[in-house]
């Protein structure tokens, strides 16, 4: 149950962290492609990865890795959100933008946690 409650806590922890970082990018960054999703989830998959290597290296316990990959980075990042933004971007004919943002949303992801996983096997 301790559990549990730590994972919403965390998941509310990690929402409160993307709101700020989204509203601290979007002051600055003016431009149709949808920069402070696509570093957030850049962030939070690097982190996942991290700490799935971690996890697998028996660096972290189970509890511990649940509070910060379910909790935390599920509260952080946000994929719905991406595919959102795409689909309005294509609404709004800016279709060569929107396959691009849906390709990096799907690459660089998938680079970030493996390299986050290769990076925690080799420091542990």
């Amino acid at each position: 149950m301790m559990v549990f409650l730590g994972i919403c806590a965390c998941g509310g922890l990690g929402a409160v962290a993307r709101f700020v970082l989204t509203v601290s990018i979007k002051q600055w960054w003016k431009r149709p492609f949808p920069l402070p999703t696509f570093i957030i989830n850049i962030i939070a998959t690097f982190c996942a990865g991290v700490a799935a290597g971690a996890y697998a290296q028996l660096a972290v316990t189970q509890p511990t890795y649940l509070l910060f990959v379910t909790g935390f980075l599920g509260g952080f990042s946000t994929f719905s959100t991406a595919i959102n933004e795409i689909v309005t971007l294509a609404r709004k004919g800016r279709t060569p933008l929107a396959a691009a943002y849906l390709a990096a949303t799907m690459l660089v992801p998938l680079l970030c946690v493996t390299g986050g996983w290769l990076l925690a096997g080799a420091l542990l």
